[in-house]
């Protein structure tokens, strides 16, 4: 099969799980953190099982970026320090920053993690460095401008809601508590609402397939989660704010 029927047979599966995935998970939680279970498999240690299931979004991204023809140019290298910033932190900093001692993940959630950041890198990392068209002038588009603000915003919330969660507990200290203060006053999961904010300033962004992909798969992915953290903070703590939505400020 020639390398652009793969890519875009790749492109669409990841629209055409979307769907099912959220359909899944609105029904059976994924098996790790708080929500973690046996009937899984073996598993790993949760510091380790996240990054190796990250390392793809930074390297494999970065590898089908710079085979590109159009990587050493000045928009797609702006396009490529965004993707950079959310997985570079995701991947290297972020697993050592959690409270995760003694913590296990299913080998099984690793390996599909894996096979999607593997897929989700190369489909992305290729489109902004082969196929897609970035001149100069994309730099100030307001598509771009927009875009970047939106990923920005996105990230610093993201990163804030995690070191909020993160404070919660004291080093070596178990259990959960319910959070408080800053976005997590409307939402069970700013962390989340967060990450979606950046995907979908990376699609607007790039103005791509690729990038919506993403987004579309984001969504799927985080707003069931997010339901489901939203319903466990409300069955274990009597003091749940009854305002609170789960993920989107006063929406959902």
């Amino acid at each position: 099969m020639a390398s652009s029927s793969v890519y875009t047979v790749l492109l669409w599966v990841v629209f055409a799980v979307s769907l099912p995935i959220a359909g899944l998970l609105l029904f059976v939680s994924a098996p790790y953190g708080r929500h973690l279970r046996s009937g899984w498999g073996p598993t790993v240690p949760a510091k380790l099982g996240w990054l190796v299931m990250e390392l793809p979004s930074v390297f494999a991204f970065a590898v089908f970026f710079f085979a590109g023809r159009h990587a050493l140019t000045w928009a797609p290298l702006v396009l490529f320090g965004v993707w950079q910033l959310h997985y570079v932190h995701r991947t290297l900093i972020y697993p050592f920053r959690m409270r995760s001692s003694g913590k296990r993940m299913p080998l099984s959630v690793v390996s599909m993690a894996l096979m999607f950041t593997l897929v989700n890198g190369y489909v992305n990392g290729h489109w902004v460095g082969e196929l897609g068209s970035y001149p100069t002038s994309w730099l100030w588009d307001p598509r771009m401008l927009a875009g970047c603000v939106l990923f920005v915003v996105g990230f610093v919330t993201n990163v804030r809601a995690d070191s909020r969660l993160f404070r919660l507990r004291a080093p070596g200290e178990q259990g959960y508590k319910l959070p408080r203060g800053g976005l997590h006053e409307l939402v069970s999961c700013p962390n989340y609402f967060g990450e979606i904010l950046e995907w979908c300033g990376w699609a607007l962004a790039t103005w791509s397939l690729a990038g919506l992909s993403f987004a579309v798969f984001t969504l799927a992915n985080l707003v069931p989660r997010a339901l489901t953290h939203h319903r466990w903070y409300q069955e274990e703590f009597e003091d749940f704010p009854s305002s609170r939505k789960a993920i989107f400020p006063f929406l959902l």
